[in-house]
Parts: C-alpha cells; structure tokens; sequence
C-alpha cells in the first residue's frame, strides 16, 4: 500500500511539471528547449554567466552563485522532467545528460536571461531626488533588492535640515582618529574625540564622502572607493576595519566580510572576480599593508560597466556589472598607477605607539546596527537637499569618469563645509613610488642634458642609475624611455623623435610643460618643477548662502 502510494505521489509531482524531450540525436536542441525553459523560469540571472540567487542559511543577505552543470541539471529537474522515448514511443524519465548541462553553460550571451547588477539593501534614488522602494528582482535596475527599511525623509529639506544630519554623523563618529582633524579632550570619555567646532578636514571629509557614496552606490553607474589608512608601524588598532564596517552597516545592513589579497597581484584578480561575481553590496578588501597597491581588475570595475573579469580555472572573460562598494584598508599603503583617481584616500592617526590600548566602550558597531534608519535618512537627507538645489550648489574640482558621483555625493558635502576629497588625489599620486620614480629620472635627465635631444644608450651614467636601477641592460633601457614617451611629471614632458633611417636611434628630449588650470587654460609658473609633487591646503568654505526651500515648509515629511 504504501509502494503504491509513493509511486502516486511521483506520478503526480511528475505530470505537474512539463516535460522535456532529450533527443539522443540531437542533444544541441535538447539545450535550446532547455534554454527556453530557464529563461522563464524568474529564478536565474545573467552576470556575464548564469547565476541563482540564494539567500544563506545564516540568514545573511542573498548572493548570485554561478552555475556548474550539476547545479543545470537540479535547476532543470525543479522546473521540467527530462525524458526520452523508448522503443515503443512512451516517455521514459531520466536525469538530465551532464552534456546538456554543459551545452547550456557553454551558450555564451544567448541565455536569455535578465541581468543582475547586484544585491542592494538600500533605497532606489533618482537624480530628481524621489526615493523608491523595491523588493525582489527590479527590471529597471536589475538590481535584486531585499531588506530595506521603512524610512521618513523630509519631503524638501532645507539647509537647515541638511547641516543638522550632517552634525549628527559628525557627532556618531567624532571618536575616530581622523589623521588631520582638530581635537580636544572628552571628560566623559577620557579619550580624544574630533573638534566638532570646527569644520571637517580632509580625511574627515573623505569618510563623510565615502560614507554618501555607500548610500547613493546601487544607484550610482560608476562610483570612486575608500581607501583607509593609517601609520605603517603604529597603524594597527586605529579603526579603519570598524570604520569600514559601519559605513557598510549603515548603507547596507550588513558587516561586509573582510578578504585578503593572497600572495601576488594575480592572486588579488581572482579574489576580486569571485567576489564580484556574488553580486554583494560591499566588497572589503583588508589588511593590504607596506605595499604599493596595484590592481588591473580593481582599475577596471571602478571605471567600467560592464568590465570584463576572468573565471578562476578558465581563460574565459566574462563582462560583469559591478554596483559594489569599495573600500580598502591598510597600514603603509599607497596606490600605484591609475588607481589613484579612483578612490577617496582616507588617513586615521591615533597619534600614539600603541593605538589598541585606548580605552573605549564597547558595542559601536551593534549601536550602529540599532541607529540605522536614523543614520541613513541623515545621509539622504543631504543627499536629497543636494539634488533639489544641484544648479545652486558650488562644485569641487572635476573628476573624469565620476561626474554623477560628484554631484550626488561630493558637491554638498562641499556645500555644507566639508572640504574636497579630490584634492587629495594629487597627495596619492605624489606617494605612488612609479611616479617618483619618473620624476626623478625627468629631474635628473634635465640636470644632465636640458632640453638636448639624446639617445636612450647616450643617456648620461646618472640617468641610466635611475631609469635602470637594476643594470638589466640596453634593451630595457630603451624599452623603457620608449614607453615614457608623452609622459607629463615633474614639471617635464618628454618628447620623443623618430629616427631619420632604418638603422637609427629614435631620440628623446625633455621640454619644460606649461602648466593648465582645470578647464585647459595656460596658468604661469611660479615655482619649480619639485612644487608639482604639493599640494597646498585649500580653506574650507565659508557658510552658503541660503538656498530657497521651495514651496514645501521645512520639516514636512514624506514617507518613502
């Protein structure tokens, strides 16, 4: 009775499911049918391959995981019944063949999937200011959304509104070391806090901009990271992972797992793409210390959409949409190469020998997670006055490839007195060694021959010392100035002229470079080359004056 039963039962489960046909002949069309199915099947996604989302037993927040031909053939299984046709024409189940799955994966841009950009926790904005809500897979964004709290914005915030969230972010975290922040003593802590009297500085500034770009990142195409630092012997201890981890707390509602870079750049590349290719919120890269930082792959994300990753185990190249959070930490670290315009540089300096020891409370981060809705509708609340009065609000200097970042993020914190986090850009590219390196060659080329046309091989024996420190030889060398060739540094352009005949020398020349202000104009020099490496402090800015409020009276809100 009960073999009976059970074989009810799976008749039933298995007539309730269409079935597909496997053609022993022609198993590419058994593919196709089955390609058809899963594309309207609302439960896979394509990131540059096929991806389910799944939510961790944990309860943590859901994540894409790619597919394998094992997990094609369950997939197939819960949504058809594979079967193929005997001798005498009935429909005999079976599993689906591993070939199959394998031909289905290896469709490469014909899934016919919806794309996935992400996983966001956070509220869909628009650039006019309205906020939406979304829950599950949103067409519009591709993201997929989830666990977003019910939030009261006001419905147009006035200056006012705005300087008071800003104040209260000000105050959440004025017990981080912010490396140039005014300080003063709290009685009732007994420890250092941030001068809340005075108006941010720069690396204050630069985690109150990293801080808007979380909120804004789902929205946002292209959006710079956060680079923490600290002191590379007396680093440790200053808060950059707990600072990290509260911005993601607030923005996303989560602590973002933290991953190291392994051994070598290219270990580095295959972390980033197997995380990138989860489709989390946030991506943490952590501990990279005494090292000048240099990432193809990270270079790409932060200013491409799609960029293209590498599979780990493949040399296939698969185009990835990236909405994830950035941020770096490290002790003695610099970034090297592009990678310098692509992040807001950040410093923490406890200014002491042994920052662990300081005594604070615990629990930040759980009262963090408590004050959530509180801190983000702080954040949007700038953000949102900053949209309303975009066409009156000052703006910082430009920054290629993140315009709308600027202006979403950037521009009214700029407005409200914080200073520019661009600014700082030029700081990491004076620190980058390969530039001071280059610059020191120009420096060093100029001293001995001017602006004399010259042979790689004739190069004087101290320019040779600093261009090819390790004696590798003519090849390098030549190879070397070769690639230089256009390069601005130091105050210098080098030029590079090509030879008369086939067996001749191109040769090089170093011209002194006119300096250009931000729009291309010719500016005067007024000091030497060794002055392009400073950068000097620029005021911050006085109060604003007010902006109109519109025909809303301050205070209304407006639910979400």
């Amino acid at each position: 009775m009960r073999e009976e039963i059970a074989t009810e039962i799976v008749d039933l489960a298995l007539k309730a499911k269409p079935e597909l046909i496997v053609y022993s002949g022609d198993l590419p069309a058994t593919a196709e049918a089955l390609r058809d199915l899963l594309a309207t099947s609302g439960k896979l996604f394509d990131r540059g391959l096929p991806v389910r989302v799944i939510r961790p037993a944990d309860g943590s927040l859901p994540s894409a995981v790619r597919l394998t031909k094992h997990n094609v053939v369950i997939e197939a299984h819960r949504h058809c019944q594979p079967v193929k046709v005997d001798e005498d024409g009935e429909y005999i189940p079976i599993t689906l063949p591993d070939r199959v799955a394998q031909m289905y994966l290896d469709m490469c841009g014909e899934w016919d999937l919806p794309p996935l950009t992400g996983v966001s926790t956070s509220p869909l904005l628009s650039p006019d200011g309205s906020v939406r809500m979304a829950d599950g897979y949103d067409p519009a964004t591709g993201l997929w959304c989830c666990g977003v709290p019910s939030l009261r914005l006001p419905a147009r915030p006035s200056r006012a509104e705005a300087e008071a969230a800003l104040a209260l972010l000000r105050q959440t975290f004025r017990t981080f070391p912010f490396a140039d922040a005014p300080r003063r003593l709290d009685l009732s802590l007994s420890v250092e806090v941030v001068d809340l009297a005075c108006l941010p500085g720069q690396d204050e500034s630069a985690f109150l901009n990293a801080l808007l770009t979380a909120v804004c990142r789902a929205s946002l195409w292209l959006a710079p990271g956060l680079l923490l630092t600290a002191p590379a012997v007396s680093g440790a201890g200053t808060g950059k992972g707990l600072l990290a981890r509260a911005i993601c707390t607030i923005a996303f509602g989560i602590r973002p797992r933290a991953f190291t870079m392994g051994s070598d750049r290219q270990e580095l590349d295959k972390r980033l793409a197997a995380e990138l290719i989860e489709a989390q919120p946030a991506l943490f890269l952590d501990n990279v210390n005494g090292i000048a930082l240099r990432s193809d792959t990270l270079a790409s994300v932060l200013t491409e959409r799609p960029a293209r990753v590498r599979l780990l185990g493949q040399t296939r190249m698969v185009p990835l949409n990236s909405t994830a959070f950035i941020s770096i930490t490290g002790n003695g670290l610099t970034v090297t190469e592009d990678l310098a315009r692509r992040f807001i540089p950040c410093q923490l300096d406890a200014r002491c020998e042994d920052p662990e020891l300081r005594q604070f409370g615990s629990g930040f981060l759980d009262e963090i997670e408590r004050r959530r809705a509180e801190l983000l509708v702080a954040g949007l609340t700038i953000w949102r006055w900053g949209r309303q009065n975009a066409p009156m609000l000052p703006r910082g200097k430009s920054l290629g490839s993140f315009e709308t970042w600027a202006e979403w993020c950037r521009d009214p914190l700029f407005a409200l007195g914080c200073r520019d986090p661009v600014e700082r850009i030029q700081v990491l590219k004076a620190n980058d060694p390969r530039r001071q390196r280059i610059a020191e060659l120009f420096q060093v080329w100029w001293e001995h021959h001017g602006a004399t046309p010259v042979k790689a091989n004739q190069l004087a024996e101290p320019v040779k010392a600093v261009a090819d420190p390790q004696g590798r030889g003519r090849q390098y060398l030549a190879t070397f100035i070769a690639g230089l060739a256009g390069t601005h540094a130091a105050g210098f352009v080098l030029s590079r002229q090509e030879s008369a005949g086939k067996w001749t020398a191109a040769t090089y020349a170093l011209t002194e470079a006119v300096p250009t202000d931000a729009i291309g104009h010719r500016t005067h020099r007024t000091d030497g080359p060794d002055d392009a490496a400073s950068v000097p402090p620029i005021s911050p800015m006085g109060p604003m004056p007010d902006v109109p409020d519109g025909d809303v009276p301050p205070g209304t809100e407006a639910e979400i």
